[in-house]
């Protein structure tokens, strides 16, 4: 692996503020609000906004960051380049951890927990490997077809056993193609189904005989907004990403739009301050692959099996692998534990008062704190990569 550097190039960036400059906006209903879409106000103010925004200070502060790229080659694709955050911890207690997000996220989440992860508490610290998945931020993204969950996945555990030669706790895709090397795997986004008779029975009587509580009841309303009003933009690009990918890459006003509905709707009335916003947007803009290039997964998760992988069969049983449960009040989903329980062998669950989708970057210390109390002292994953000096 070798260091990398953020270098938006000065002509890129003049031609950004030249499109915002040259922006047209639509009209919109007397009483609008974020229940159609972002607002008309907010999109006008953080366009003129990011017309002055200094990109390079952030990409200052981006660049310090442990930055690093390595080639990476998956069966049946070209080389690509993949960058990620490798920060490792002095701490001789250290894990290594895969930090994976999703769209319209991307490695930027993590930061917040970085200096909390290298840090030693509980008999646990963090070795910490964040990507770009392929197709988004600084790293490449294939041309070709059929670029599925499961490649990605491998990337994933390649780039991860390269890197801390060692096995990991990371997330429900390499740890449903490689149990071998994912030891342990914590999640806040938590899809599951009822539990039936057959595959799951002593969760069925459970589940039959428990009545819902009121955090269930919320979360079935949480869960139902975004299915009939949150869910267009998935539509979308499970099915045309080409399409609306002309429009997030030829208007940056379309881009930001598109993402600052996200941000409000899917977080737990998070205070998004003007840079946040623009940096995190920023960096789908000038990303290496461009912003079309990262709603291809959608369209491949429901398209390509390649490994027998699709985005169903990630929401089953999965049972080589401890699993830790983050259930969050603002979550796109939430459904019950029993539900839940459905996923893996649970050994940690939390239940928090606040947060959403992006819970790394709204409440970090709760995530980190999680993660002492599953693999720290008297947490049912201690030690569980003691191991990993000897591989």
């Amino acid at each position: 692996m070798a260091a990398y550097t953020i270098n938006v190039p000065d002509e890129k960036l003049a031609k950004l503020k030249d499109k915002l400059s040259q922006a047209s906006f639509p009209d919109e209903l007397e009483g609008s609000g974020h229940d159609l879409g972002a607002p008309l106000s907010d999109v006008r103010r953080l366009t003129k906004a990011w017309e002055t925004f200094d990109w390079k200070a952030q990409e200052t502060k981006l660049n310090s960051l442990p930055n690093y790229h390595t080639p990476i080659k998956a069966d049946g694709f070209p080389e690509l380049d993949i960058h990620f955050i490798h920060q490792r911890s002095d701490s001789p207690d250290a894990i290594p951890l895969l930090f994976c997000h999703g769209w319209p996220g991307s490695y930027i989440e993590v930061t917040k927990m970085l200096a909390l992860l290298k840090s030693s508490s509980n008999g646990v610290s963090f070795h910490v490997v964040a990507p770009s998945l392929p197709n988004f931020g600084w790293s490449e993204g294939p041309k070709q077809r059929g670029f599925g969950l499961s490649v990605v996945a491998f990337i994933e555990a390649c780039r991860t056993a390269k890197l801390t030669l060692g096995r990991v706790t990371g997330s429900s895709m390499p740890k449903l193609l490689y149990p071998r090397s994912v030891m342990a795997s914590h999640i806040n986004m938590i899809r599951a189904s009822p539990p039936t008779w057959t595959s799951h029975p002593v969760l069925a009587l459970q589940h039959a005989l428990q009545p819902y509580s009121e955090h269930d009841k919320k979360g079935f309303e949480r869960s139902d907004w975004f299915n009939t009003e949150g869910n267009g933009y998935r539509v979308l690009q499970c099915s045309k990403p080409q399409t609306i990918g002309y429009a997030l890459t030829d208007s940056p006003v379309g881009l930001l739009a598109w993402i600052l509905e996200k941000l409000h709707d899917w977080t737990d009335s998070y205070p998004w301050t003007d840079e946040e916003i623009l940096t995190w947007v920023s960096i789908y803009y000038f990303s290496t692959a461009g912003p079309a290039a990262s709603l291809r997964i959608y369209y491949e998760a429901v398209h390509s099996e390649v490994g027998g992988v699709s985005r169903d069969r990630t929401q089953k049983w999965i049972g080589t692998v401890k699993l830790g449960l983050c259930h969050s009040p603002r979550e796109l989903t939430l459904v019950p534990s029993t539900w839940a329980r459905t996923l893996g062998p649970v050994v940690f669950e939390s239940k928090k008062e606040k947060g959403g989708h992006f819970a790394a970057h709204e409440i970090p210390e709760e995530i980190v704190a999680d993660l002492r109390q599953m693999f720290g002292k008297g947490g049912p994953c201690y030690r569980c990569v003691a191991d990993v000096a000897k591989l």
